[in-house]
C-alpha cells in the first residue's frame, strides 16, 4: 500500500483546465457540421469528460463529474464561446492545435489521477493515456469523422510521452506540479512536431520510398 502523503496530487484547475480545452474541440467539431447550440453543448460535455469517464470506471474510483456540476457548466459554457467565436476561427486548425494540448494535459492528469489512487506506475501511465485519447474517439464518431488515431500520425506516441514523463518524474522525487508541466511539454511538443512537420512513426509493410511519395 502507497502511503496516502507520497502520493500525486495535481491542483483541480488542472483538471478543469483540460475539460476545457478538449470540451473546445468538441464544441468546434459541431460548428464545423453546423449543429444547433444545445449540440455544440452536448459535444462540449461529452468530449471533455469522455476519457476521464472511461479512467475512473476503470479504475474504480467515482466518475469525477457527477457530484460536481461545474463540468457541465464549463461546456456551457464553452460552447457559448464557441457559437460566437467560431465563425471568426480557422476551425480545423484551431481543432488540431487545441486537441494537441488537451492531449498532452490529460495524458498528465489522466496519470495523476490514478497514481492517487494507489494504481500501479506503469497502469497508470496506461489510464493517462485512455484519459487523452478517448474523449477525442468520442467526438470524431458523434461528428462522422475519422479519428486521429486511425491515421498515420503521432498522438498516442505523445499521450504515452506525457504520461510516461509525469509518472517517471514523480517516481525520482519532482513535485507533482513540475512534473506535471514537464510531462505535458514533452507530450504536446511531440504532437507539435508531428502536425507541423508531418512526423510518423514508421507503418507497417510500407517501405521508405513508398513512404516518401
Amino acid at each position: 500500500m502507497i502511503p496516502t502523503e507520497s502520493l500525486p496530487v495535481l491542483p483541480p484547475a488542472w483538471d478543469y483546465a483540460g475539460v476545457t480545452v478538449f470540451a473546445l474541440t468538441g464544441a468546434l467539431a459541431a460548428a464545423r457540421d453546423r449543429q444547433d447550440l444545445i449540440t455544440f453543448w452536448f459535444f462540449a460535455v461529452v468530449t471533455g469528460v469522455g476519457g476521464g469517464t472511461l479512467r475512473d470506471l476503470l479504475i474504480g474510483a467515482p466518475v469525477f463529474w457527477i457530484g460536481d456540476a461545474t463540468y457541465l457548466g464549463i461546456g456551457l459554457a464553452v460552447a457559448i464561446a464557441v457559437w460566437f467565436a467560431a465563425p471568426h476561427l480557422q476551425r480545423a486548425q484551431t481543432l488540431i492545435w487545441l486537441d494537441a494540448v488537451g492531449l498532452a494535459a490529460y495524458a498528465v492528469i489522466g496519470a495523476a489521477k490514478a497514481l492517487s489512487l494507489g494504481v500501479d506506475p506503469l497502469v497508470s501511465i496506461a489510464m493517462g493515456v485512455l484519459t487523452a485519447c478517448f474523449g477525442g474517439v468520442i467526438r470524431d464518431v458523434l461528428a462522422g469523422q475519422p479519428s486521429a488515431l486511425l491515421k498515420r500520425e503521432i498522438t498516442i506516441s505523445a499521450a504515452l510521452l506525457a504520461a510516461a514523463g509525469f509518472v517517471s518524474l514523480d517516481a525520482v522525487g519532482v513535485s507533482p506540479l513540475w512534473a506535471g508541466v514537464a510531462g505535458g511539454l514533452a507530450g504536446f511538443g511531440l504532437r507539435a512536431g508531428a502536425i507541423h512537420y508531418g512526423w510518423a512513426l514508421p507503418a507497417f509493410g510500407v517501405k521508405r520510398d513508398e513512404g516518401e511519395a
